[in-house]
Parts: structure tokens; sequence; C-alpha cells
């Protein structure tokens, strides 16, 4: 199988079937393929210090690759947020997400309004929530997602491991992309 490499502008997001296992991080495996809420598992990470510091939150057009993934038409806007889960008051976790206007109907419209709440907390309350497949990616300096979740840190890796997801609440679709931060690297 290739190793999928991108120094592009976009990280190339593969089903994790696609990765040969020896590619994926043996310290970050069990957070990439944890089916669970990571928020849940954060906090029993953190003794209690855990936190959600919004980044950035608004209006705006997704990149191609994530309004292909929510089936979005190019060029239409998008309710995007990004936020770093830290513990203990060091970021952990890098999370964009991406919610259609389409979506923010109901009791979805609250997504708009999570403010320093845990998107985790909304999404797996839901009893009807609905994951779709894993996607995982290894984006590399040079590329804008990797500019964004790296603002900050200390230490700047060579590269960072994420995963994204398409979730469906109530019939509806939002996409939750996950980047794990070096920080995390020593807890499992």
């Amino acid at each position: 199988m290739p190793h999928p490499v991108n120094t592009g502008a976009m990280p190339v997001w593969l089903r994790y079937e696609r990765w040969s296992r020896a590619r994926i991080p043996p310290a970050l495996r069990a957070w990439l393929l944890d089916a669970g809420s990571l928020t849940d598992r954060l906090k029993k990470h953190c003794d209690g210090c855990f936190e959600v510091r919004v980044l950035a939150e608004g209006w705006q057009r997704p990149r191609l690759d994530e309004a292909r993934a929510l089936g979005m038409p190019a060029g239409r806007v998008g309710w995007v947020r990004q936020v770093q889960l830290l513990c203990d008051g060091t970021p952990w976790v890098f999370a964009r997400t991406v919610v259609p206007a389409s979506t923010l109907t109901g009791a979805q419209r609250r997504l708009a309004r999570l403010g320093n709440r845990p998107l985790g907390a909304f999404l797996f309350a839901d009893p009807g929530l609905q994951r779709g497949a894993v996607e995982l990616a290894c984006i590399r300096s040079g590329q804008a997602m990797f500019r964004a979740a790296s603002q900050g840190l200390k230490r700047k890796p060579a590269a960072i491991w994420g995963r994204r997801s398409v979730f469906r609440s109530g019939g509806k679709p939002l996409l939750v992309a996950e980047l794990f931060l070096p920080a995390i690297e020593g807890a499992s």
C-alpha cells in the first residue's frame, strides 16, 4: 500500500482501514481509533482540569475537502468552530467543526452557541447520534491545518495526526476533525 503523505495545502484523509497499522504512531493509536466520546476520555485523564478554549468561530467557507465530506455545494458557507481541548492548562487536542447552515435548525441550533462548552457533551447526549466512517490524516508542517493546530504550542512537532468523522445529529450532518497534539502522547 502506498504511504499517504501530502505536502500540499490540504491533508489527505483516508478511512482508517486504508492505513498500514505500522504507520499509525503507537502512542496515538488508541486515541485515533476510540469510538467513544473524546470529551469524556479527556476529562478522565485531566482529573477535573479539562477546559475548552475557543480559538475562532463563525460563518465561513469550509475547505473543499470538508465541503465534499458533508455533501455541501462548493462556495456555501457553514458554521466553523476551532478550539483547543486543554488538560491542566496544556493543549492536548485541536478540533475543527464544520456545520452546514441547513443543520442549524431545531435542537441543532445550539451548535452555533456552544461557547466554551465541549461539543462532545452535546453530541453524545443525542440518543440518535450516528457517526460516519473514521478517517485519519498525518498533517505536516506547511499545511494550513497544521498552522492552525500548532498555534501557541511551545514545541512544534514535525507532523500532527488527526481523525475526522461526519456525525449526524437529528439526521443532520456536521464534520468533526480532532488533531492530537504532542502533550497527549504520554497519556493512554
